[in-house]
């Protein structure tokens, strides 16, 4: 018996006998217990009528063998055909009190797994699985998945879905007997991916319920489903999804999953939240706190001049931006989206002295230096497809898949394509002071092996950092399409979406923060109108949005007032004061009564500041929203409430607004978390910000 815990989480394993171990328990802490052995014994269920004659107790690998008709954990063949591995377990590795290495083997098949299993000091439970062929002839792997049990009461399950430009949708479901499976088939995360998938009992919201939760930490394709069987069985699994005869393991051959993290919390979602924000945390990608970034895209698309951007630089600093990122167009021939990817060369034309003064312009002025790369794609009007078709991805026919967005996937995993790739990008850091890199993806991957060209992308990411460790790498994939735990272990931001347009932002940054926590988040305050929608919003409205992520800027200030300027210095200025808080606090969110007034706040770790908005995303039912509360406070302390207004005026459909809006008070937590404070009418983008302080008694 094995007892793996930490941070009030505990897993139970059962590991007697020659099965492979059971997992009796996965959630709260179940405290002291007198004897481990009677209490898995007192677990044993029955055996119902017309079923197997043992009781059915699912393994770590579940599968038919065993008697379970769920859907297994581990699939594959051999030259003799579809074969169900039945293991046996060898020897329990205990590593140290939350951690060990369960060994099984499967001597009919020659198959030995490994089954990594950890509960980390943050209660996120991380595991892995890898299996070796041992047998004299080739196995080709179907499925191998992480399969964690979850109890009869979790009988709802969320998860989110989503777009380009509207990714991060939430969509919640009874578990009625049957599986939701979520598969993603794009060569990527996806914008549709459910980055996270949690069950929980009914009606579980962000501050309350129990709730068990899975995310996959891979930038691939995936599998991840809840199922309820008709044993009462209810599982969460996932795994990396596999096309066939993508992973065939030759004799002495291995394949190792990607990890799946997994937390549970009796205080609903955010707790699961926090969770997973210290395990991104710990991965120490990122700036320790946010940097104020400009990105050039949506100020001049292709159009780039050395005096335009000088111009648009001295903006920036005059402003208090700290980081210039210069986006597409740099390269040889860029001018537009249907050539030179590939090419990793400054054009001669537009910058016939190089990014050199470029560079110097913005280091002179107190900024760092940033970059934009795609190194995962090819246009096929470029020198490099020019040169060596034969590492453009194809099926195995030798055609190109269709074209996405006038570009082709480059093959990572070809080693000479590799070489040059990391050459181009080795020689650009070394000639320029480039500390910021924006790596994007801008299409699916319909051919070759998505598994294969994940790792070499990681392995080229993980080559750049070796050799240019304070170079931060941002993940974008024609937005949010690229947002897991595996490419996070490179990069230190991620885009959540390629819209700026701060009402849709809101949302998706939303629950893109149940995964990742708000200071890896880029979120940028975009044109009046917006790029993508066409919609068009207040300043404060954009500025807000921003203001609680890793906040940039990506405007034409040329085009800005002198006092939206001052403005937006002055937002600035309040972000560098804040963005500690943001970098280390505790996220909290409190569900909306009616779905349309949506409030996310930041706590500081020691419960003494932090900073709260209520931002209206549809239209109010109601004549008045219902009362702004905040959660995550003191309930013995008393807050001054102060109201940022992030821009000149503020307009709101009534003159006659509530009191505190104008006239700081100080409230007590525990008001603030069970009555909260009167709104005024809201409108859709309109938004009260709130930063509160606590009185020392």
């Amino acid at each position: 018996m094995f007892r793996l815990r930490a941070a009030g989480v505990e897993v139970l394993l059962d590991a007697r006998g020659s099965a492979l171990p059971r997992i009796l328990h996965w959630g709260a802490d179940l405290g002291a217990v007198a004897d481990v052995e009677a209490l898995a014994d007192t677990l044993v269920p029955a055996v119902p009528p017309s079923s197997i004659d043992l009781p059915l107790q699912p393994t770590l690998v579940p599968v038919r063998a065993d008697g379970w008709t769920g859907r297994p954990g581990v699939a594959g063949s051999d030259s003799h055909g579809t074969a169900t591995p039945a293991f046996r377990h060898s020897a329990v590795e205990e590593l140290d009190d939350a951690a060990l290495t369960v060994h099984a083997v499967d001597d009919r098949l020659g198959l030995r797994i490994a089954v990594d299993l950890r509960v980390d000091p943050a209660g996120v439970v991380q595991a892995a699985m890898t299996l070796r062929n041992e047998g004299d002839s080739v196995w080709e792997l179907g499925a191998l998945a992480v399969s964690l049990p979850v109890p009869a009461h979790a009988t709802e399950v969320l998860d989110t879905g989503g777009r380009w430009a509207g990714e991060r949708q939430p969509q919640r479901r009874a578990l009625d007997q049957g599986a939701w499976v979520r598969q993603g088939r794009h060569g990527r995360t996806g914008h549709d991916a459910p980055i996270v998938l949690a069950a929980g009992t009914p009606g579980f919201g962000f501050r309350d319920g129990d709730v068990w939760a899975v995310h996959l930490g891979f930038s691939g394709d995936s599998d991840v489903s809840a199922e309820a069987t008709s044993t009462g069985h209810r599982m969460l699994q996932a795994g990396e999804l596999l096309q066939p005869g993508e992973v065939r393991l030759g004799p002495g051959e291995s394949y190792t999953t990607p990890t799946v993290f997994a937390a549970h919390s009796a205080h609903g979602l955010d707790g699961v939240s926090e969770r997973f924000h210290a395990v991104a945390r710990g991965f120490g990608r990122s700036d320790r706190e946010p940097l104020v970034v400009l990105n050039t895209w949506e100020a001049v698309y292709f159009d780039h001049d050395l005096d335009t951007l000088t111009r648009l630089a001295e903006r920036a600093a005059s402003v208090g931006v700290e980081r210039f990122v210069l986006d597409d167009g740099w390269m040889e021939g860029r001018v537009d989206d249907k050539r030179a990817l590939g090419d990793w060369t400054v054009d001669g034309e537009r910058w016939p002295r190089g990014l050199g003064p470029m560079a110097e312009a913005v280091t002179g002025l107190g900024m760092e230096f940033g970059l934009w790369i795609e190194p995962e794609m090819v246009s096929l009007d470029s020198q490099l497809a020019r040169r060596h078709p034969e590492w453009l991805l194809t099926d195995r026919n030798g055609d190109l898949p269709i074209a996405w967005r006038h570009q082709h996937v480059l093959d990572l995993d070809h080693p000479e394509a590799h070489a040059e790739v990391l050459a181009q990008l080795d020689e650009l850091l070394r000639e320029y002071p480039i500390r910021f890199v924006k790596w994007d993806q801008n299409r699916d991957q319909l051919a070759g092996s998505p598994h294969r060209q994940v790792l070499a992308t990681y392995r080229l990411m993980a080559e750049l950092r070796q050799r240019h460790p304070d170079v931060v790498i941002e993940s974008c994939s024609s937005g949010g399409g690229r947002v897991d735990f595996g490419v996070l272990r490179y990069a230190g931001r991620v885009w959540a979406s390629d819209t700026n347009d701060p009402v849709d932002r809101h949302r998706i940054q939303r629950w893109t923060s149940v995964l990742v926590p708000p200071e890896l988040i880029g979120s940028h305050v975009g044109a009046p109108v917006a790029h993508i929608t066409r919609r068009q919003t207040a300043l404060e409205s954009r500025l807000a949005t921003a203001a609680l992520a890793s906040a940039g800027i990506e405007w034409d200030l040329g085009a800005a007032s002198e006092d939206d300027l001052a403005t937006i210095a002055e937002w600035i200025r309040w972000y560098k004061n804040v963005r500690g808080v943001i970098a280390t606090g505790t996220t909290v969110r409190v569900d909306s009564v009616d779905g349309n007034v949506e409030t996310i706040g930041i706590v500081d770790t020691g419960r003494r500041r932090a900073v709260f908005q209520a931002f209206c995303v549809d239209t109010v039912r109601t004549a008045l929203p219902a009362p702004f509360r905040m959660d995550g406070l003191d309930d013995d302390a008393g807050y001054r409430v102060t109201v940022l207004r992030f821009a000149t005026t503020r307009r709101f459909v009534t003159d006659v607004l509530p009191p505190w809006l104008s006239v700081p008070p100080t409230v007590g937590g525990s008001v603030l978390r069970t009555i909260g404070l009167p709104l005024p009418p809201m409108n859709i983008g309109d938004v009260v910000t709130v930063e509160l302080e606590a009185i020392a008694p």
